[in-house]
């Protein structure tokens, strides 16, 4: 149904990677925001959530919210941890399940 929707389906598919762009200030080992497929949220509220908290265009946050509902989850920003900290709360408390890996 969501694929014909959107007019693609799960093997249109391409992963996103969005690295955020680093300041001098960032320098880290870059880590991985990860967000989870739920039953609650819909596409129009993950895809807000992407472009509010993530800056993600709205192409780019279909293509997430896609990705994220056929393969289970997605990585939906690469950064240092501490650049990352802040959006995956920001993404918790709006009721996603997210979390960062890596960047230890």
């Amino acid at each position: 149904m969501l694929h014909e929707l959107y007019g693609q389906n799960q093997e249109e598919l391409e992963e996103v990677v969005v690295e955020e762009d680093l300041s001098d200030s960032d320098i880290g080992e870059l880590a991985q925001l990860i967000v989870y497929n739920d039953d609650h949220n819909t596409f129009e509220w993950v895809i807000q959530c992407f472009m509010e908290v993530l800056n993600h265009s709205n192409e780019q946050s279909e293509q997430l919210a896609l990705i994220i509902h056929f393969k289970g989850k997605a990585i939906v920003k690469t950064a240092p941890k501490n650049v990352l900290k802040p959006k995956k709360d920001a993404l918790v408390d709006r009721g996603l399940s997210a979390v960062i890996e890596g960047g230890n």
